[in-house]
């Protein structure tokens, strides 16, 4: 069953219609404004996985080649992958608040991070 994709000229908002029959005749609307005037956008391709494959994917120890957990962006952008991978909703301005706290935290107020080893 195909998923068309569509850009309201008004708003720019993009909408998804499921198409269950060919035959019928299709009549967009957009789905935010409710415009008409509507243009169909090639979209990509959605392959849902399995749990299992899901899960084997995370523990590839491939994906942590380029994580560094001392750079907050990198983590971020780890936590990010993670969360889309397991399907949890975090919110990727959460994650960027969590780790600008935590790179907040590792300053004293001189600006110098402090070693934590030394504890």
């Amino acid at each position: 069953m195909p998923i068309y994709e569509y850009q309201c000229t008004a708003c720019q908002a993009i909408s998804g219609f499921l198409i269950l029959n060919r035959d019928e005749p299709l009549t967009p609307v957009c789905k935010r404004c409710g415009g008409r005037e509507l243009t169909r956008i090639l979209s990509r391709v959605h392959v849902r996985l399995s749990e299992e494959t899901r899960l084997d994917r995370l523990a590839d120890s491939n994906r942590l080649g380029g994580l560094d957990e001392n750079d907050p962006k990198s983590m971020a952008r780890f936590m990010k992958e993670m969360a889309a991978a397991t399907g949890e909703d975090l919110g990727a301005d959460e994650i960027d608040q969590m780790m600008e706290e935590a790179a907040g935290a590792g300053e004293d107020e001189g600006g110098a991070t402090a070693d934590y080893d030394d504890f």
